[in-house]
């Protein structure tokens, strides 16, 4: 996968990498790595260059593809005009689910994170942490087989975070293929069965946080990724 913007920018090149189904999987790189491209040409947010994007073997631009993937953004990008229950509504009526059915979801997510007494509020006057809540809420409204968190804990606070991690985990363990991006190592670490390392747009190294310490020779992931980037 080759990506070049018409600013001549090379955010990604011949960058090949293959996640098996129902992994949990952790995309660890500096900003301007590419992660946020990668992340955006496999949602068909942007044209690709070169090469090609399969989602479970099916190209990335097909709607069935499109309806295979929940993406929870870094950015807050809630509508202002919307409460949470419609919000979630209209995500799954985008999605294609009956009006009945996305009610039914919407109110499950709801309680799953914690925002029933938030039900009726527009974004705005959520916290932080609220709107990070219905932004993961939303990403799963439509049931999605790969789930992409691009820093889903960002600026949240220890308790919230482990809650996250908690559901997250969760939907793995029911089966849902997981792709996450952090630049908490600990998170990583923690959740993960294998990390890749990215950098100029170029797959460093790949392996289990394990694995990536004896390659690299340290003890530490932090070590690993320090030693990846200067490399």
């Amino acid at each position: 996968l080759t990506k070049r913007y018409d600013d001549g920018t090379l955010a990604l090149e011949d960058f090949d990498l293959k996640i098996p189904s129902g992994a949990f999987f952790g995309l660890l790189g500096p900003n301007g790595a590419g992660k946020t491209t990668l992340i955006s040409a496999v949602c068909n947010l942007l044209r690709i260059t070169e090469g090609e994007v399969l989602v479970f073997g099916e190209p990335h631009d097909t709607m069935e593809a499109r309806s295979w993937v929940g993406l929870a953004e870094q950015d807050i990008n809630l509508d202002r005009f919307l409460t949470v229950k419609e919000t979630l509504e209209y995500h799954g009526g985008y999605f294609g689910m009956e009006k009945d059915q996305a009610a039914e979801r919407a109110e499950e997510m709801i309680d799953a994170f914690g925002l029933r007494s938030k039900r009726d509020v527009r974004a705005p006057k959520l916290s932080g942490g609220q709107r990070r809540r219905l932004l993961l809420a939303r990403a799963l409204m439509h049931r999605p087989r790969l789930v992409i968190l691009d820093e889903p804990t960002a600026g949240v606070d220890f308790e919230l975070r482990t809650e996250l991690w908690r559901y997250i985990r969760q939907l793995h363990a029911e089966g849902t293929s997981i792709l996450l991006t952090t630049h908490y190592l600990e998170e990583a670490e923690v959740l993960c069965e294998e990390i890749a390392l990215i950098r100029g747009g170029h797959l460093i190294a790949r392996d289990s946080a394990d694995g990536l310490r004896e390659h690299f020779g340290v003890s530490k992931l932090s070590d690993v990724y320090v030693k990846a980037m200067a490399s």
